[in-house]
């Protein structure tokens, strides 16, 4: 449980130093001033149903994971 506490404190003081480093680049009309290259981008769209169903797996998947550590931790 300590583990998974201290992971989640690590990966949260990580984005809050990720988010505050992106604010200090530089700006959006600086980057443009240099070559400008055309870029291609398709647009996808996700359906909500999509997202529920990876949501599930999601779940399902960690079920497994805490039923494999406590068969482990029986054997």
């Amino acid at each position: 449980m300590r583990r998974q506490v201290v992971s989640w404190i690590f990966v949260a003081a990580l984005g809050l130093v990720a988010s505050g480093g992106a604010s200090a680049g530089p700006s959006m009309e600086e980057a443009r001033e240099g070559a400008v290259a055309p870029v291609a981008v398709q647009k996808v769209t996700v359906p909500l149903d999509g997202l529920r169903d990876e949501a599930a797996m999601v779940l399902v998947g960690t079920a497994l994971i805490g039923l494999a550590a406590a068969v482990r931790r029986a054997a």
